[in-house]
């Protein structure tokens, strides 16, 4: 039987239509036009104004700024931590059940759906998107650190034995891995389903329809997507801060001279703390402001690509020259490192870890919701005719292998160093955003892949400002997938400034700030994901039944036609 929807008849598909969530409500119907945007109100302005608070309050009283966003963060972390560890195992699960399930059929967009974007360009720009910076940061560092005891141990085991180099890899791919992708997965194919099958704005409040029905159009849904902004601008600025730091580091480490009383300098010019920071910061938010005018293809896709190419060419030559047959035997046993710690890490019952529980387990989960909107809102835009479980089997799956490859070459290659006392890295970690460099410092062109990396991480840099900013104009132009130009430059601008503000009122303990400003936001948008989760399996099941109705409507009426054409023939 043919399950094209140019054959069916029109009847059938207006009554197709009506089975599946409809509304009045029209995309962009409670905008104003502003300066040349085209704002949803009063989505656009309490998301700005929360983020222009945020970044003056940091300005002028950055120690205070400081004490407030690491007390939420305290707050959030002893009272919550079950809850952040709760969401991600549920997701997780939720996941693997879409796949088996019958609605992993469904094709997002509609039976007819075609992709807009051939498979290699899909992962790059996921990819690309959803991990970035964070790995070029912590792929040689979070080994590192778990194995030596820099900031706790996964499950106490003791620092520096055989078993805490097992427990490293095991622990580091658990916060990169499945339950990260799952998170993404998730979010994504709700903001899909309902944007492209349900035809509603592609906004975080239309998920909530099958829960709220029409409420979801007034101060509810304005809260969620509000919600979803400030969550993607605090998730968005610790990557930036983190990428800043990390190529503010490289460049010093490269050109750099520091004095006796600890004051850095670049090619002569002495900078204060954090100075050279928010400049690369400054820089990079201006090629994003650049890509993002641009579009997605014309600014997004092409760098993304560009950004596998360079991280491929990066990739292998470490592979190459730091042995690949270890590195082959290191990404089996990183794989055996995951299987045997998955199920004790996801497990928050009688932990008394609570160093690396509290301060990587529970930050990481935060992270990850925190990035969801963004993430999420972004791969549903490029995955347009894609079935459930092709959707979800390859965002959750793909990116974790590849995050697998990266860790045990990277990784690996951290720890061998440390384990044999070769270079600075026999010391541990002494700052995270030097790790990387400090690894290709004992590795031949050590020069030359130090700039790579750190053109690597800028070009990262801007693909995540860029789609984040993208994601941003998106819900604050009430699901309209293009948003003017200039509201695209506010939100990129605002990124970056937000990015600056946590870096300047963290000072010395910058990224303690960056890490209390992620799970600060992360708390209240967990709960908002689990009830998603709830909302997702309804449309999806309304969909379901949907298809499978039109379609033995349509047997019936091609059984109908065929009987008519034989008593004509008769």
């Amino acid at each position: 039987m043919s399950r094209k929807l140019k054959d069916i008849p029109k009847p059938l598909l207006k009554r197709f239509r009506k089975r599946l969530y409809t509304t009045e409500h029209e995309t962009g119907e409670h905008n104003v036009q502003v300066f040349g945007m085209d704002i949803h109100n009063p989505v656009f302005v309490m998301a700005a104004m929360l983020v222009v608070f945020f970044v003056a309050f940091a300005l002028v009283m950055p120690e205070l700024s400081n004490t407030w966003l690491n007390g939420a963060k305290s707050w959030s972390v002893n009272n919550f931590d079950w809850l952040f560890m709760l969401t991600s195992n549920l997701i997780l699960l939720f996941c693997i059940g879409l796949v088996f399930s019958p609605y992993g059929k469904i094709r997002i967009g509609g039976i007819n759906a075609k992709p807009e974007f051939s498979k290699l360009s899909w992962f790059a720009m996921l990819f690309a998107a959803g991990m970035g910076i964070g790995l070029m940061f912590w792929s040689t560092a979070e080994p590192l650190a778990y194995a030596s005891g820099w900031y706790g141990t996964p499950l106490n085991v003791e620092a520096n034995s055989a078993e805490a180099y097992h427990a490293a890899m095991g622990a580091t791919m658990y916060h990169w891995g499945l339950h990260a992708w799952a998170i993404y997965a998730i979010v994504g194919l709700a903001l899909a389903v309902f944007a492209f099958n349900f035809k509603f704005p592609l906004s975080l409040r239309s998920i909530f329809y099958p829960l709220l029905g029409e409420r979801v159009w007034g101060v509810t849904g304005h809260i969620i997507d509000t919600l979803a902004v400030v969550a993607t601008i605090f998730g968005l600025s610790t990557s930036l801060g983190l990428g800043a730091q990390q190529v503010a580091s490289g460049l010093h480490f490269l050109y750099g001279e520091e004095s006796a009383d600890g004051v850095k300098s670049l090619f002569g010019i002495e900078f204060g703390l954090n100075v050279l920071e928010i400049g690369v910061i400054a820089f990079v938010t201006m090629l994003a402001v650049i890509s993002v005018v641009r579009g997605l293809e014309g600014g997004v896709k092409v760098l993304s690509n560009l950004n596998m190419l360079i991280a491929l060419i990066f990739f292998l030559f470490v592979f190459i020259v730091s042995n690949p047959l270890q590195s082959m035997a290191n990404l089996a046993s990183t794989t055996v490192d995951y299987a045997k710690y998955i199920l004790p890490l996801s497990n928050p019952v009688g932990r008394t870890d609570n160093d690396f529980y509290h301060g990587w387990s529970v930050f990481y989960w935060a992270w990850w919701v925190s990035w969801s909107p963004f993430v999420g809102m972004f791969i549903a835009r490029i995955s347009k005719g894609r079935t459930v479980r092709e959707f979800v089997s390859s965002v959750v799956i793909i990116p974790t292998i590849v995050t697998m490859i990266w860790m045990s070459v990277f990784g690996q290659v951290a720890l061998d160093q440390y384990a044999n006392q070769v270079g600075e890295l026999a010391n541990g970690v002494t700052d995270a955003s030097l790790t990387l460099f400090q690894m290709l410092e004992q590795m031949p062109l050590s020069t030359v892949t130090s700039i790579i990396s750190i053109i690597l991480v800028m070009v990262f840099f801007v693909t995540s400002s860029d789609s984040g900013s993208l994601v941003v104009d998106t819900i604050t132009a009430g699901g309209k997938l293009e948003a003017p130009v200039p509201q695209r430059v506010f939100w990129a601008v605002a990124e970056g400034c937000t990015a600056a503000a946590l870096l300047y009122g963290g000072g010395k303990e910058a990224l303690k700030a960056l890490q209390a400003g992620t799970v600060s936001t992360g708390l209240p948008f967990s709960i908002v994901l689990v009830v998603m989760c709830v909302s997702l399996l309804m449309g999806l099941k309304r969909i379901h039944r949907a298809n499978e109705q039109l379609f033995e409507e349509f047997a019936e009426h091609k059984q109908q036609l065929k009987e008519n054409t034989d008593d004509t023939v008769k």
